[in-house]
């Protein structure tokens, strides 16, 4: 007898043949890890006491996961991008024969969080696709904030939409002249299966038995020994 083990859901970035070598493509979100998170150490030795462990953020597994789930996709080409007005104005250039942002009208987001900063959009050269039953989450890349736009999060059903997404986003930098230099990380791309997202809800008080797992977990965690990273993450 033999066994076929069912091959491993794909997500595919697809461009034009024109573009390929040419745009910058996509990368697994672990690879755009930032500098100064790359520079930190794991335990800052100047905080050590009896009190404080020295653990920085590098060994904190939420915040690192959530930087490296999914995919980056990098903007196109070069852009030079002058924000005037707190945002409200914004004129953008590039070196390259296709559009690299453009503008969506301000009474689509009346009265939005962002002020009076009109909505704008960069424009993506790659067809997004997964498997039937999958969609895709867009969004700012997380814990990599960069001063100078920040994108609308979004969710397409990529089993079924087989075109480029284009991502929206608002200019938050300062003032000024911004250079965003091509292969930056624009927008964070997180596949998932719908009916996933889709499971039921059970609201309750714990049980005895629930509460006991709660607090062993807390002390656990606390210990500062790493248990999260390597018990209970290990376990997915």
């Amino acid at each position: 007898m033999s066994f076929f083990r069912k091959p491993a859901p794909t997500i595919q970035f697809l461009c034009e043949p024109k573009d390929e070598g040419v745009i910058a493509p996509p990368v697994p979100a672990k690879a755009y890890l930032p500098d100064w998170f790359r520079k930190l150490p794991a335990v800052d030795d100047t905080k050590l006491s009896q009190t404080d462990t020295g653990l920085t953020v590098k060994r904190c597994m939420p915040f690192l996961d959530a930087m490296t789930t999914g995919w980056i996709i990098p903007l196109a080409a070069t852009v030079r991008m002058e924000i005037k007005e707190g945002g409200a104005v914004m004129e953008a250039g590039w070196d390259f024969d296709r559009t690299m942002i453009s503008n969506h009208g301000m009474h689509q987001v009346k009265g939005n969080p962002w002020g009076n900063r009109p909505p704008r959009k960069f424009h993506n050269y790659w067809t997004i696709t997964t498997p039937p039953g999958w969609s895709c989450l867009f969004i700012n890349p997380m814990n990599r904030p960069n001063g100078i736009f920040e994108i609308i999060s979004g969710i397409v059903d990529t089993d079924t939409y087989r075109s480029p997404v284009h991502f929206p986003f608002f200019a938050t930098g300062p003032d000024g002249l911004h250079v965003i230099e091509k292969g930056s990380p624009i927008v964070q791309v997180i596949p998932f299966r719908r009916d996933a997202a889709e499971i039921p809800a059970e609201i309750r008080a714990e049980t005895k038995t629930e509460a006991d797992i709660r607090i062993k977990v807390l002390r656990l965690t606390q210990a500062a020994t790493g248990w999260y990273r390597t018990k209970a993450r290990a376990k997915r």
